[in-house]
């Protein structure tokens, strides 16, 4: 018998506000003007917090993180976009989502300090889940949680992101392929930021694109300019309301690039140019928002001004807060590795708390 095709696939791209703030009006989503603004401010809040945490790391007074600079209109439009009841199962690069859902600018200052108290959220409904420096496994939380809401039928959405380099993990994978067979109300951003720390997307993986990942396991997939947030808007709010009205899970992949290095103990120059760096900079989210904005009248000098002045002050005082002097526990990320003891967590705990007597006798 001859060979026939029994099957074919296309990957889509969206782009509505080019790298320059020109908006396709064919395009241009329907978002009042007062929620422009808002995704406008999340976004700068974001950026602020990210500069500042990079002085705060260079000064000795944080540890290593990963500076989210660059990404904002990716999880910014999406928790927009979201209902309260919904799941946020972040990675560890979507600092303005987070914001957004509600976790106070002090979270992450701590949590990037080696504090547990980091994860305790202020309202237990906000349905952040930590962040994952596991690569991949929040892939597998997130279809967890949408298979329960499906089971329970109470119309919440999980909303999963992951890097590049995530694609390539198992979990993944095993992740994405529960939630197609189940029909999970799920929805999977990945973040292709060009670089899995050190290893160029190239590298990385041979797919064409990291979308079409996604049609292996037989769900809608779009690839989107990820540094243009109405893009991001329109193909979220579409996965997001086809997983809410019971059809299934989608994938979306969110093309951009990360501008700083993968953390604060990561050297970017010496596997990538100054030339490409210049030139993902020119593309920046922020910058191609504000001329859109601006160019709808919405925007102006001294409404940028303002804005400036607000998000250093909320973030100053955040900072003056994060420093205050704590009576937290020095131990107590010992006591969220599991559910239950485990012996070899119990010796390497007591090994800790022996090692801390010892500095504190020699003071």
């Amino acid at each position: 018998m001859p060979r026939k095709q029994i099957a074919k696939f296309t990957v889509p791209f969206l782009q509505i506000l080019d790298e320059n703030g020109k908006v396709d009006p064919k395009l241009e989503p329907d978002i009042p003007a007062e929620t422009l603004v808002e995704m406008y401010r999340w976004m700068r809040l974001a950026r602020e917090l990210d500069e500042r945490m990079l002085k705060l790391q260079r000064q000795g007074r944080l540890g290593t993180f990963p500076p989210n600079t660059g990404q904002e209109a990716v999880s910014v439009p999406v928790a927009m976009l979201m209902e309260k009841g919904d799941w946020f199962a972040g990675a560890f690069r979507e600092l303005g989502g987070r914001l957004v859902r509600g976790e106070p600018l002090t979270s992450t200052l701590h949590y990037y300090n080696g504090w547990e108290e980091g994860n305790v959220l202020p309202d237990k409904d906000l349905r952040i889940l930590p962040t994952s420096v596991v690569i991949g496994c929040q892939i597998e939380h997130a279809a967890g949680l949408a298979y329960a809401a499906r089971y329970k039928g109470t119309g919440e959405v999980a909303v999963a992101f992951i890097g590049d380099g995530g694609t390539s993990e198992g979990s993944f994978h095993e992740g994405l392929n529960f939630a197609a067979v189940w029909k999970a109300p799920m929805v999977t951003i990945v973040q292709n930021n060009q670089w899995a720390i050190s290893i160029p997307r190239g590298t990385q993986t041979a797919s064409e694109t990291l979308a079409q990942k996604g049609l292996a396991y037989g769900m809608p997939v779009i690839q989107v300019d990820g540094n243009d947030p109405l893009a991001v808007w329109t193909a979220a709010r579409e996965a997001i309301d086809r997983a809410r009205a019971g059809e299934g899970p989608s994938l979306i992949e969110a093309v951009t690039y990360r501008l700083m290095m993968h953390t604060t103990a990561d050297d970017p120059k010496k596997y990538r140019s100054e030339e490409d760096e210049r030139c993902a900079w020119a593309k920046e989210p922020l910058l191609r928002t504000r001329k859109y904005l601006e160019a709808k009248g919405l925007w102006d000098d001294g409404k940028e001004e303002a804005l400036l002045a607000e998000v250093k002050g909320k973030v100053e005082e955040a900072v003056k807060d994060f420093e205050k002097p704590r009576e937290w526990a020095v131990d107590e990320p010992f006591r969220h590795v599991y559910g239950t003891g485990h012996d070899g967590i119990r010796e390497q705990h007591e090994d800790f708390l022996e090692n801390v007597r010892k500095e504190a006798d020699h003071g």
